[in-house]
């Protein structure tokens, strides 16, 4: 009996060694890597091609554009990362002649955007690549013209080619010679007129017209470098036939690349080893130094040797192994939002005690996106510029309580939006100079929406006494245009309806697929909608262009959902979208604003709260909703990770051993009877 208890019990002790549900292998013990996860697994890694979100997070540590945004400052400042300074724009009139800084618009005919890029970067090891390559400003340019290439269907093309000089007429060239040519297209061989080489680590692009917004473009990995061996690799047949191509193997300069990529399952980016290395940085924003955010001033980047991102397709397990210490970090979902966070009377934000108790730390940030109802400007009953219709809109803005909206369907998650900007961006105001003053009364130091009688009020000066029509005496019905139509839009719908009839306003709802939704409002059939948008750049411009006129919907094809037109507000647009940051463009968006308010074409949202967990071992976390190359700025703290999981993950052995010494106990009478029969044999 004494052997087999002996075995047993060394059998179940030998585990205590270190956590049974662990569930990395032995070989990444003590070491400095980083663990997330996705639910979506990344469709285009090519630079050319990706503008989503799942996909940045892999991009932006892998490719370097010539620019980046500071980690810390706020509002979002661009600085350099492979090029030696910010590029300022030359201005050249028609005849190509220069002109001053200051002149005015009208006789700007190119932008000259001349960029010097540091030597001595070079790309990460790669078949494609004889030895060390160092990074040139021809594979900056190669890159802009891969933005026309008929297979890759890049996303701003369009866009682009309303400002680069020639890529449209390059699209067009390369079109012709995609029908022609077998394989690989060399841009080599095609020459842009607004994207070429001035020397080995400069190269120029010439923009049409003035465009400051440009610049935010050259931190995005559609202006990353991409040099011709390893497109020309990438597109050999074997390539494309083995998934090696760029679509899913990055090749870039940056810190990191990627060494595993099982689409459905795991992917692993490791140190880039000829990664130049880069300076922490020295400075931030206000309570940074306090926060400990520049504990690592100056140190080289970046810290972590490997991310790794295991697939986990239910919420449910990754929110387990973060509480387990195996994720690094995470966010939360509705499910487990009342077990992490409390919200206060006040309107903020705490942990949870079991939370704290774990050390584990609360970020919040606003993004940088508005959610909106739209009226349509076109519609008889809730468009026109009149004070009838102007007064319809104000009474629902008042009416329709965006508060109780981000406490419900929210978890309190966002800030009432104001007007159209988001906090972060120049332009956006605070306090009581940012309120919307038809909406809101500034009250005790904070906002305070005017009572439902002002909105009756309003609403009976439109014509619509008790919601009802003066002139006719029916009853207002007012309709919503939506996609929205599943269980778990019947409660948010149900509300909405509710706010409609605080005015005895009847809302109804009519939903439809995506298709028919996109047709209405193509063709301005549509009342009111639900809409939303996140910032490409953090520039006022890209949010106060979805209400220029000249972008509507109806006619023109544009993002003016609402097809809002107020001449005087698309006057002031095109004077402030070529303006330079400062006290002057300030005051024409603060006009813009006020306009907006009066108007009303948007009943303004909300703007949503970002809330992400992290652990105490993982250093220098800060939210930052442009830029998204903050890998090479974590830090991990791996001893107290190890102890904190060992802590966190011990097993309870009594239930065991419990176990064991009973399966002894039962094997007692047949040890026994075997060695009788033993013992009678061998007599």
């Amino acid at each position: 009996m004494r052997p087999v208890f002996f075995c047993l019990l060394v059998f179940v002790l030998s585990a205590c060694s270190g956590p049974m549900n662990d569930p990395y292998p032995k070989s990444e013990d003590g070491k400095a890597i980083l663990y997330s996860a996705f639910d979506e697994p990344p469709k285009h890694l090519d630079p050319a091609r990706s503008y989503a979100s799942n996909e940045v997070v892999y991009l932006a540590q892998i490719y370097e554009p010539p620019l980046q945004y500071h980690y810390f400052k706020r509002p979002y400042e661009l600085i350099p990362l492979t090029a030696s300074a910010l590029p300022r724009p030359v201005y050249v009139d028609a005849d190509g002649r220069p002109l001053g800084a200051d002149a005015p618009a009208e006789r700007i005919a190119e932008s000259v955007y001349e960029i010097h890029i540091r030597p001595g970067i070079y790309f990460q090891p790669h078949a494609a690549f004889a030895g060390k390559r160092e990074l040139t400003a021809a594979d900056y340019v190669y890159e802009v013209k891969r933005l026309a290439h008929p297979g890759l269907h890049s996303p701003i093309f369009g866009l682009m080619s309303d400002y680069i000089v020639g890529l449209r007429e390059l699209g067009t060239e390369l079109e012709r010679a995609a029908k022609t040519s077998r394989g690989w297209l060399d841009m080599r061989r095609y020459p842009l007129a607004g994207a070429q080489v001035v020397d080995r680590y400069t190269y120029r692009i010439r923009v049409k017209g003035k465009y400051p917004q440009f610049v935010y473009w050259l931190a995005m990995a559609f202006f990353a470098p991409m040099p011709w061996e390893v497109d020309a690799w990438a597109s050999r047949p074997e390539a494309v036939a083995d998934n090696r191509t760029l679509d899913t193997w990055p090749v870039g300069t940056g810190p990191y690349m990627m060494t595993e990529h099982r689409y459905n399952r795991r992917i692993r980016l490791a140190r880039n080893p000829n990664f130049r290395g880069e300076a922490y940085p020295d400075a931030g924003a206000a309570g940074d130094a306090a926060a400990g955010l520049l504990a690592d001033a100056g140190k080289t980047m970046p810290f972590i040797d490997e991310a790794v991102y295991t697939k986990e397709s239910e919420s449910i397990p990754y929110w387990n192994k973060f509480l387990q210490g195996w994720y690094d970090s995470s966010g939360i979902g509705s499910d487990n939002f009342d077990q992490a966070v409390r919200v206060g009377a006040g309107g903020e934000s705490e942990l949870t005690p079991a939370m704290r108790a774990k050390g584990i730390a609360l970020k919040t940030s606003v993004a940088t996106t508005s959610f909106y109802t739209g009226f349509n400007m076109l519609d008889p009953v809730v468009g026109g510029l009149d004070e009838r219709h102007r007064k319809l809109r104000q009474a629902l803005a008042i009416a329709v309580d965006i508060e109780e909206y981000i406490a419900i369907f929210a978890n309190g998650r966002g800030i009432p939006a104001q007007g159209p900007l988001p906090p972060g961006l120049f332009g956006y105001r605070d306090g009581a100079a940012g309120i919307n003053p038809v909406v809101y009364d500034w009250v005790a130091g904070k906002p305070r929406r005017k009572p439902i009688a002002e909105a009756r009020r309003l609403l009976a000066e439109a014509g619509y006494p008790d919601g009802r029509d003066a002139a006719t005496g029916k009853p207002l019905v007012l309709n919503l245009d939506t996609m929205a139509r599943g269980p778990d839009d019947k409660a948010r719908l149900d509300w909405l309806r509710k706010q409609f009839r605080k005015l005895d306003i009847e809302l109804v709802v009519r939903g439809t697929d995506y298709n028919r939704f996109q047709d209405k409002m193509r063709e301005g059939t549509e009342q009111i909608f639900e809409w939303g948008w996140n910032a490409d750049y953090p520039d006022p411009e890209n949010f106060l262009f979805l209400l220029y006129g000249p972008n509507r919907k109806v006619g023109a094809g544009g993002e003016n959902a609402t097809n809002y037109v107020n001449p005087e507000f698309d006057r002031l647009f095109v004077q402030m979208k070529d303006m330079d940051n400062g006290p002057a463009r300030q005051a024409v968006i603060d006009r813009m604003v006020a306009m907006l308010r009066q108007d009303s074409p948007w009943l303004f949202g909300f703007h949503p709260k970002d809330y992400v967990l992290h652990h105490a071992w993982l250093k220098n976390v800060k939210p930052n909703q442009m830029a998204n190359n903050g890998l090479k700025y974590r830090r991990i703290d791996v001893a107290a990770r190890a102890t904190a999981r060992k802590a966190w993950n011990r097993p309870h052995w009594a239930g065991p051993v419990l176990a064991v010494l009973v399966l002894a106990v039962a094997l007692v009478p047949a040890w026994l009877a075997y060695r009788k029969r033993q013992e009678a044999r061998a007599r």
